[in-house]
């Protein structure tokens, strides 16, 4: 079996309908659109939310209540597999991480998660820890500091 020897299954491919194409395709001149109108023009035709000149639904409810969406708060996160890139005893903080490429931005804040191993010890200054990382910073003799 190699690639020149593969094709479609039967009736799973169907050919495309090729609008405005020489004689038998039976689609020429309008191509099935009818003469003028809205519907004939490119990007004709109304809006998934036209009511036909009703006051549309989304128009007619009230706009009530509050959304805390605008103030929540997004951390980066890393996680502990990310640190064994630095050498044993180092010093880890937000600035570093970024100057060195391994945070794009820093958002709020930086959160490190407890995925992978650490295997070394090491000084991690964040914003937010989770409890398995912190638990394995300090197993291994390092320290979690919140800043």
């Amino acid at each position: 079996m190699n690639l020149s020897t593969l094709y479609p299954s039967e009736g799973s491919t169907k050919r495309r309908k090729r609008l405005g194409c020489g004689p038998g395709s039976g689609k020429g001149k309008t191509c099935g659109k009818g003469h003028k109108g809205q519907n004939s023009r490119s990007g004709g035709g109304k809006g998934p939310v036209f009511e036909g000149g009703q006051l549309p639904l989304y128009r007619r409810l009230p706009k009530r209540g509050f959304s805390n969406a605008r103030f929540k708060t997004t951390f980066a996160t890393l996680n502990l597999s990310d640190l064994n890139n630095f050498e044993d005893g180092a010093v880890i903080t937000p600035e570093l991480l970024k100057d060195m490429g391994i945070l794009k931005n820093q958002l709020d804040g930086v959160k490190i998660l407890g995925n992978g191993k650490l295997e070394k010890k090491l000084t991690v200054k964040a914003n937010k820890f989770s409890k398995l990382a912190k638990e394995e910073i300090e197993k291994m003799g390092g320290k979690a500091e919140v800043i």
